[in-house]
């Protein structure tokens, strides 16, 4: 077997797919092996979220520059973690957590520590002749995702006048991940046919999905079953929706105001409008429907809505395992979203999983807004047998390449590949 010791580690500034600056790690083994890992960077941010070291020199990249970042993997990092196996992932990120010392990882930073985290268990998996998804999941990971495919965008994503940020279809009658995918495509393409004839902009958000000059949610969703139907399938039937409504970015002290409608709302009403959107629409999972710290309406949404529609927390637990423990002891949402960056290491990610599986919460693999053409996220949810993706439109090359990927994951577990198109919780 090829030496897995770490030799070398580099900080590279590079550019995500909003033209903003990441951080980009090179690492390279004693065996010869190099291998890169970029981080990605949200738009829609929780609070909570492990902190994202920016230089906030606004003479450069109007402030969002990540060379401090950099220079910390190239300096700090590289000398705390040259000699050790990249293989050992758990003392490989457990080391750069006990270097930065602090509770959000700011000192060395989260976008820093993710991207060496990432190349380091990529180097190792090259050297060992194995495929990311088998050295993070060993022998058991199989799983395939259901894709939970944007192909609308409001909210922080989209300049529309739309306050829920993402609209998403859910191919609940596919029979495996290629066949999820095409109908997804299908859709899509006959949403772009629908939007040009009813002379409504074709241009995309931030993560794919068509950003038309629409007020009303009722509108979206009614565009996008129009859209089912024309491309040859049946809502409710062959596809279900998905909303992500980053509740969190409307919560005010007495309750939520829409930022772009001005519509206001209790937590009991927001509550309640939600279970009406359910009773009208084939809706089967909402992402942050209330706020990132309303605890108590979370508990009463989830038991209200929880037996029939997956409630995700994104903001609500930032994959944060004291955070995901809080919910599930409060019995607040049925699943989480689960975005490495966030966390800041993969050791730290994979455990919020496992917490959600022996717990019962589905666990839904994300990408962010400001992505790049890593696809680490593709193999963790094989790796982790997640069942559930958002990583975005089939358009855009930093969305189409974990998707790409993972049909080559899926060729490659040949019969060995399992799906469940009927993965989401509620």
């Amino acid at each position: 077997m090829r030496s897995t010791e770490i030799i070398g580690i580099l900080g590279r500034q590079v550019l995500d797919s909003r033209g903003n600056p990441t951080v980009e790690a090179e690492v390279t083994l004693a065996c010869g092996v190099t291998c890169t890992g970029i981080s990605p960077s949200g738009a829609s941010t929780g609070r909570f979220e492990a902190h994202e070291l920016r230089d906030d020199d606004m003479q450069i990249y109007n402030g969002k520059g990540v060379t401090r970042a950099c220079r910390n993997i190239s300096t700090a990092i590289a000398k705390e973690l040259t000699g050790m196996d990249a293989a050992d992932t758990a003392s490989v990120d457990q080391a750069m957590i006990t270097l930065d010392g602090t509770d959000n990882k700011s000192v060395l930073g989260a976008n820093a520590m993710l991207a060496v985290s990432i190349a380091c268990a990529r180097a190792a998996a090259i050297a060992q002749d194995l495929a990311l998804y088998r050295f993070l999941g060993g022998v058991q990971a199989a799983v395939m995702p259901l894709p939970m495919m944007n192909i609308l965008n409001g909210g922080a994503h989209a300049a529309n006048k739309l306050d829920i940020q993402e609209f998403m279809i859910v191919p609940t009658g596919a029979d495996c991940f290629s066949d999820a995918l095409r109908m997804c495509a299908e859709v899509y393409h006959a949403l772009a046919s629908l939007l040009k004839k009813k002379g409504l902009a074709c241009g995309v958000g931030d993560e794919g999905g068509f950003a038309p000059e629409i007020t009303e949610e009722s509108h979206a969703i009614e565009l996008i079953l129009e859209a089912i139907t024309r491309a040859g399938y049946s809502a409710g039937a062959d596809f279900s929706l998905a909303l992500d409504a980053a509740a969190s970015e409307w919560k005010v002290r007495d309750g939520y105001i829409m930022p772009k409608s001005q519509r206001t709302y209790t937590a009991h009403q927001l509550t309640e409008h939600w279970r009406s959107l359910i009773a009208q629409y084939p809706i089967r999972s909402i992402e942050d429907p209330l706020g990132e710290e309303d605890w108590p309406a979370w508990q009463a949404l989830t038991a209200s809505l929880g037996g029939s529609c997956q409630l995700v927390g994104d903001d609500l637990f930032v994959t944060n395992e004291a955070r995901l423990q809080k919910g599930i002891d409060m019995h607040c949402a049925n699943a989480v979203l689960i975005k490495p960056n966030q966390i800041g290491t993969l050791t730290e990610t994979i455990r919020a999983v496992r917490l959600a599986q022996r717990s019962g919460y589905a666990a839904i693999l994300s990408h962010r807004s400001g992505e790049t053409e890593d696809t680490t996220i593709a193999d963790l949810a094989v790796a982790l047998n997640a069942g559930q993706i958002k990583t975005g439109a089939p358009c855009r090359s930093e969305r189409t390449a974990k998707y790409n990927r993972l049909l080559r994951i899926e060729a490659a577990l040949g019969s060995g590949a399992r799906f469940d198109s009927q993965a989401m919780n509620g």
